[in-house]
C-alpha cells in the first residue's frame, strides 16, 4: 500500500494531543453541568432546506449522497420529502438544536438549558485553526414564547468560567467581545440604511479585509453613501469594558442625528451585560461594536472570544441571541447560546507548545512479565490494581527487566511492577514496584498500593511545569 497523503482540514491528533483534547472537553463539560446545563446529541445530517434557510452558508455545506444512488431511486415514492430534497452534514450545532427543540417541545421543560459536544463539518479553506471537520462545544438556553434578557448575561459568563477553568493547564486568558444587534440595526436604520443584514455581513469582515475595503463594499454593494459608510466604521471602532461605551455610542448617534427606540433598547441591554460582567468576570467581557456575526438569525447580543496574545487565530468561541430560529409559525422558542471551537483551541495549545500531557497513555503501571509461564501471575496483579481503578497494562512480552523498564519509559508510564516469585537462590521475593523516574523501588501489595495523586491518570500541564 502506498504511503497515504494527509487530508487537509480533517485533524487527527496523536495520543498526547488527544489527551489534551479530552481534558478540555471534560473540563468544559463539568462547568456546563455545574450551571444546570444538560447534555444532548443530535443527528449529523439535516435537510438542506433547514441548513440553508438562515445565513450565508450554502458554500460551506457538505451534501450527503449515497455513491450508487440513481435518479430512479431518488424518485421512489417511499423516500421522505427530506431525502428527495437532499441532506447535508450540519455546519454548526445551533440549527440542529432549533429543529430538536421544535420536534421535542412537548417533552422539554422551559427554559431549557442544554450543552452539546459534537463534530461539525464546514467546507472552508483549511488554514491555521480552521478545519473542515472539527469538534464544537455549545451551550444554549431556550424559552417558550419569551426568554428573559438576563440569560444573555448568564451565558457568556458561564463560558468565561469554562474557559477560565483551563487557565491552570496553560490555556491563555480570554476576552469575550460583545455587541448587540439592536444597537447596530437601530444605528444603521437611523442612518437611512435598510439592508441591515447586508451591512452586518460586511462589517463582520472588518478584521479580515480592513476598513477601506469594508467602506468600499458598503458603497458599491449596498448603496451606502461615503458618509454613511464612514459612520458605520465609526460605530465599529468603539470598544471598552465599562458603561462609557454606551455614552460614546449615544454621542455618535447624536452627531448623525439618529433617534431610535431600537438603538436605545440595545444600548440598555449592552450596558446591563457590561455592568454585570464587570462584577462577575472583571476584565474578561469587552463591549466591541464591530462584532456582528455573519449569520442572520441573531437578533440581540452577539459574542466572539479571542485568546489574549493569540488574536491572529480569530474567534475560538462565538454565538448570540436568536428569537425566531426555532419557530413553527404557531410557537416560537427564542434562545441564546455560545459555541467553543474545541479543535481550534486544541490546535493552538498543541501546535504552539502551550500545554503538554504528562504521558501519552493512560497506564500508570506496567506489570513486568518474567516468563511466558508466569504471565498469569502478572495478569492477576493487573486485575487487582484495575479493580481499585488504577490504569494498568501488562508488558507485551517476557524480556530482561531493563528492556521492560525502557518500554514503560518510552510510553511515559511512571511505575513498573515486579510480581512476587522466587529469586535465583530459590528464596521467595515479594511484590515490588519501581518509580522509574527516581529509581526508588519498594515492596508493595496489589490489594493496597496506590500511585500518587499526580500519577494516577495523565495530567495536562503548562509546558514550563514538570
Amino acid at each position: 500500500m502506498a504511503r497515504p497523503t494527509p487530508l487537509s482540514g480533517f485533524p487527527e491528533w496523536l495520543p498526547a494531543a488527544r489527551i489534551v483534547e479530552q481534558h478540555v472537553l471534560d473540563s468544559v463539560r463539568r462547568t456546563f453541568e455545574l450551571h444546570g446545563f444538560v447534555g444532548i446529541e443530535t443527528r449529523a445530517v439535516e435537510p438542506l432546506d433547514q441548513l440553508l434557510r438562515k445565513g450565508e452558508t450554502s458554500k460551506e455545506v457538505y451534501v450527503l449522497n449515497r455513491l450508487q444512488a440513481t435518479e430512479d431511486e431518488k424518485a421512489e415514492a417511499n423516500l421522505s420529502a427530506a431525502d428527495k430534497q437532499g441532506l447535508g452534514l450540519h455546519f454548526d450545532l445551533t440549527v440542529p438544536f432549533a429543529r430538536y427543540v421544535l420536534e421535542n417541545a412537548g417533552h422539554l421543560a422551559f427554559p431549557f438549558k442544554r450543552y452539546q459536544i459534537q463534530k461539525v463539518w464546514r467546507g472552508e479553506r483549511p488554514q491555521d485553526g480552521r478545519f473542515r471537520e472539527f469538534v464544537q462545544a455549545d451551550i444554549d438556553v431556550v424559552g417558550a414564547g419569551s426568554l428573559p434578557y438576563h440569560f444573555e448575561v448568564e451565558v457568556p459568563l458561564v463560558m468565561a468560567e469554562a474557559l477560565g477553568a483551563l487557565r491552570s493547564v496553560g490555556v491563555p486568558p480570554v476576552k469575550i467581545l460583545v455587541n448587540n444587534r439592536k444597537v447596530a440595526e437601530g444605528f444603521y436604520r437611523g442612518l437611512g440604511l435598510e439592508a441591515v443584514d447586508g451591512v452586518l455581513q460586511v462589517i463582520d469582515k472588518l478584521d479580515k479585509i480592513g476598513p477601506e475595503k469594508v467602506a468600499a463594499a458598503l458603497v458599491a454593494d449596498l448603496g451606502a453613501t461615503q458618509e454613511q459608510a464612514e459612520a458605520c466604521l465609526e460605530l465599529a471602532s468603539i470598544s471598552g469594558e465599562d458603561l462609557t461605551v454606551v455614552d460614546r455610542v449615544r454621542a455618535l448617534a447624536t452627531t448623525h442625528g439618529i433617534e431610535s427606540d431600537l438603538l436605545d433598547e440595545g444600548l440598555a441591554e449592552l450596558g446591563a451585560l457590561v455592568e454585570a460582567a464587570a462584577v462577575r468576570a472583571p476584565g474578561v467581557v469587552v463591549a466591541d461594536l464591530k462584532i456582528a456575526r455573519g449569520l442572520d438569525y441573531y437578533t440581540g447580543s452577539v459574542y466572539e472570544t479571542v485568546l489574549v496574545g493569540h488574536e491572529e487565530l480569530g474567534s475560538i468561541c462565538s454565538g448570540g441571541r436568536y428569537d425566531t430560529l426555532a419557530s413553527d409559525g404557531a410557537n416560537t422558542y427564542p434562545g441564546v447560546g455560545l459555541s467553543i471551537g474545541i479543535s481550534r483551541l486544541v490546535s493552538r495549545l498543541v501546535g504552539k507548545g502551550l500545554v503538554q500531557a504528562s504521558r501519552s497513555v493512560p497506564s500508570a503501571v506496567v506489570v513486568a512479565v518474567t516468563s511466558d509461564e508466569t504471565r498469569p501471575a502478572s495478569e492477576a496483579v493487573a486485575v487487582a490494581l484495575r479493580a481499585r481503578g488504577i490504569p494498568v497494562e501488562v508488558a507485551p512480552s517476557a524480556a530482561k527487566f531493563g528492556k521492560q523498564i525502557r518500554y514503560a519509559d518510552r510510553r511515559g508510564v511512571p511505575f513498573v511492577w515486579f510480581p512476587a516469585g522466587l529469586g535465583a537462590d530459590g528464596e521467595p521475593v515479594p511484590h515490588q514496584v519501581k518509580d522509574i523516574r527516581s529509581g526508588e523501588q519498594v515492596e508493595a501489595d496489589p490489594a493496597t498500593w496506590e500511585p500518587g495523586a499526580d500519577d494516577w491518570w495523565p495530567r495536562v500541564l503548562p509546558v514550563d511545569q514538570p
